[in-house]
């Protein structure tokens, strides 16, 4: 069940049931659940898909009987915009908030994120991050705020290492890279942490090219320059747009390269990418947190929303739909939609079920991030994302060099 705002009179009367069920339970009949993401403006795409993700988990909830440690109570959802803004992202969360969310989930950008964790800690109400990288987000001991899929340093330096390993498995050397970045706390936080472990590795980053995250129509200037240092493999971190520009230039320009490598990229894994980049995007790699292909839960869910929604279920959906569980897991481990109650049912909780290939249960540690977020690497491969690292989650063989294969 989604719903938008509520009235003055709704709101009133849903925060005294909330206030009545209290510690032990009770006879609340909604349980508001307040989600951030940019619904309009150039992510609205990806932003409507992730509601839509968190909608089908709340309908799958209440479909198997609702919150049962709280009398059955049925979980709502309520949109918040926040267009791509982080000081409209926050205002968007407050107002959720104040009609009644006794917890969060969002909202895709670091930027926007980081402002609504602030307001989330400071109003003592749980935010349960499904997409957003930067570490900082997590700095600053905050007690209400986790997150689900690994950080910014987890992604860089991940990314930097199965590249070595890649390199090693397959015989290749692999030991110059340029990194091409969006500008902004996503991009700058998972550049430095691969650049950091890709000195141990012994890769060499020789050059560093960030772009700007809005009016980027053209990536031929940004990615000549990238190339000029003739590196192995262009590393590339962004969102669905540029990287797919990216993607495209690099295919026009023919470099000798070994790959195209996607660390945290928003359209490398994105079964849209095949299609958009066509015989550019053949061969591309892409670390990243990836739903998990091997899991029959996961398929079920994928196909189910297809047909609700008429397009494929991406990562950062499923990640919605997980955020979703954390929170109800937390309602039914409490047996109070209590926000305080709530945290500390989330903060020790431990869900086995997970929907993406992590290497464990979702467990939070004390700063509130996932201990066994995983990255794994997929690759473009005749017009599908197979996942081809590490073995154990593979649904195809590696193919690399990975270009004009």
């Amino acid at each position: 069940m989604r719903k938008k705002r509520l009235s003055i009179a709704a709101a009133a009367a849903l925060l005294l049931g909330l206030t009545a069920c209290g510690d032990n339970g009770g006879s609340s009949d909604e349980i508001a659940i307040g989600a951030v993401h940019p619904l309009s403006g150039p992510l609205a795409g990806v932003g409507g898909m992730m509601n839509d993700g968190a909608e089908l988990a709340v309908d799958d909830i209440n479909a198997a009987g609702g919150i049962k440690s709280i009398h059955g109570a049925k979980l709502t959802l309520m949109d918040g915009d926040s267009e791509g803004s982080a000081a409209v992202g926050q205002t968007e969360a407050r107002r959720l908030v104040s009609d009644g969310a006794v917890a969060l989930i969002g909202t895709y950008q670091s930027d926007v994120t980081e402002n609504v964790a602030a307001m989330a800690e400071r109003s003592d109400v749980p935010l349960v991050i499904d997409v957003a990288i930067d570490d900082k987000i997590l700095s600053h001991g905050y007690k209400y705020v986790f997150r689900i899929q690994p950080n910014a340093s987890t992604m860089g330096a991940s990314g930097a290492e199965v590249l070595s390993q890649i390199g090693k498995a397959t015989g290749q050397d692999v030991t110059k890279v340029s990194y091409m970045h969006i500008e902004g706390a996503f991009g700058e936080s998972t550049y430095q942490a691969f650049r950091k472990e890709a000195e141990k590795q012994g890769i060499q980053v020789v050059r560093n090219v960030s772009y700007p995250a809005t009016n980027f129509s053209d990536a031929t200037t940004a990615v000549t320059q990238a190339l000029s240092g003739d590196p192995d493999v262009l590393v590339v971190s962004g969102y669905y747009p540029d990287n797919l520009l990216i993607a495209e230039a690099v295919k026009a320009i023919n470099p000798n390269i070994k790959a195209v490598f996607g660390i945290a990229s928003g359209a490398y894994d994105d079964t849209s990418f095949p299609s958009d980049g066509g015989a550019a995007a053949n061969g591309v790699l892409s670390a990243n947190y990836h739903y998990s292909a091997t899991s029959k839960r996961a398929q079920d869910i994928r196909k189910r929303f297809q047909e609700k929604y008429g397009r494929p279920m991406e990562t950062a959906a499923m990640l919605s739909y997980q955020a979703v569980e954390v929170i109800a897991a937390g309602l039914e481990k409490s047996g109070s939609n209590d926000p305080v109650a709530l945290q500390n049912a989330i903060a020790n909780i431990r869900i086995d079920d997970t929907l993406l290939e992590f290497k464990g249960p979702i467990e939070f540690d004390d700063k509130g991030e996932n201990k066994n977020a995983t990255v794994i690497v997929t690759q473009v491969q005749k017009g599908r994302i197979e996942q081809v690292f590490p073995e154990e989650f593979a649904t195809s063989d590696l193919i690399f060099p990975a270009r004009d294969h």
